[in-house]
């Protein structure tokens, strides 16, 4: 029985954007404290906030580093509020979809990412809407999501 589609070993077994970015113009962590899995992605954003870059580091099973991939690809090319607009939901689409069990992998991602331009809008002064409210070190879904062991 396949746990994974085509898509998602694909990008487990050659993940896309796989690195940091040295100097980044933004950065962001995000981890479950459940089960370990963290995840780092950097951008690049040029003048017209558009995402020039993003590769990540990701500490974590096959769903966690396709998540990742998928993630990065996504939102290479994409201005900072397309971005923004990136949810899990939306990574698992473009998987093709993970096992529920798995679905806390793409919200590491989405959290990684959304972070990654908070500290990029830290950094420049600059204020987004889908940024109002949001403090990382505070998000209310940090530690909701759980990791399940697969028997």
């Amino acid at each position: 029985m396949a746990l994974y589609n085509d898509t998602v070993m694909e990008h487990f077994m050659n993940p896309h954007n796989v690195g940091e970015i040295e100097n980044p113009d933004g950065k962001g962590v995000y981890g479950s404290p459940v089960c370990g899995d963290m995840m780092l992605v950097t951008i690049n954003v040029d003048d017209n906030d558009v995402i020039t870059d993003a590769k990540f580091k990701t500490y974590g099973c096959g769903s966690a580093i396709a998540s990742s991939s998928m993630a990065t690809d996504m939102i290479k090319g994409m201005t900072i509020d397309e971005a923004l607009e990136v949810s899990n939901k939306k990574i698992v689409e473009e998987l093709g979809g993970l096992p529920a069990i798995k679905i806390h992998c793409s919200v590491l991602a989405e959290h990684a990412i959304k972070n990654a331009i908070y500290d990029y809008a830290e950094k420049n002064g600059k204020t987004y809407k889908g940024l109002e409210g949001y403090v990382p070190e505070t998000d209310p879904d940090a530690h909701e999501h759980g990791c399940q062991v697969e028997e």
